[in-house]
């Protein structure tokens, strides 16, 4: 290696290492403000499942984040010039708008009590439903370097279809592991009341699969291929 070369590679590193920094604390930075207001619009902090829930989020982020590329995190922190313009506010009703407006339901519920038949026994079903949904989500993420934040062809990073992992069985398994999760999130928290959202969501979630799942076939080399060989875009042998 040539003294330039070393040199050009070594003021890449701290560039990526501080991009990649931003955005993890940007995300923690949201896990925690969704915290403080889901105890807030409860009224208090003595909800052991809330805690429960927060604590798994934020433990399966940092493992997560551990085990991804480190390129894949900037990715999807940025919104680039080749992002679908069509998908940014849904990406970030999905991402951002509708899991806080879950957790600030579900608080005011628990605050005034509008759910009251909300057994622990269905709380530690939906937590494992929950949980399941968040495992899901982890191995698409880990699968797929190009597990975007917005739907782009990625082209300035060599985008190809990936098709191991769970995408074996489904084409798009993240977003199969978000509604389970969304779904799950409220009841998770004693509310009945925070499905009306995470209904919202989904709804959004999946509309959004049909859109990105059309754009792909459309613009992504080997796609339509790999479409005629896993059919079913979330759920096998449904749709």
């Amino acid at each position: 290696m040539g003294a330039n070369s070393f040199i050009e590679e070594q003021k890449g590193r701290p560039r990526m290492s501080h991009s990649v920094f931003k955005e993890l604390v940007k995300i923690g930075a949201f896990i925690a403000i969704s915290a403080a207001v889901f105890f807030f619009c409860a009224g208090r902090v003595n909800l052991i499942m809330g805690w429960l829930y927060i604590g798994v989020v934020l433990v399966n982020t940092c493992i997560v984040s551990l085990l991804m590329d480190p390129e894949l995190i900037v990715e999807r922190g940025e919104i680039n010039k080749d992002t679908k313009r069509w998908d940014i506010l849904p990406a970030f009703f999905i991402g951002r708008i509708g899991p806080f407006a879950i957790l600030v339901v579900a608080g005011l519920d628990m605050r005034f009590g509008w759910s009251r038949w909300v057994s622990p026994a269905l709380q530690i079903v939906a937590f494992g439903v929950a949980l399941l949904g968040i495992l899901i989500a982890d191995w698409a993420v880990v699968s797929n370097r190009f597990f975007s934040g917005v739907v782009r062809i990625q082209r300035d990073r060599g985008h190809t279809v990936v098709d191991t992992g769970p995408y074996h069985y489904v084409r798009h398994p993240g977003y199969v592991g978000a509604i389970l999760h969304n779904i799950a999130t409220p009841v998770v928290l004693g509310s009945l009341w925070g499905l009306l959202p995470a209904g919202l969501v989904v709804c959004v979630t999946i509309i959004r699969t049909a859109l990105e799942d059309r754009t792909l076939q459309e613009e992504l080399d080997g796609y339509k291929t790999y479409a005629q060989r896993v059919r079913y875009r979330l759920l096998p042998a449904i749709w």
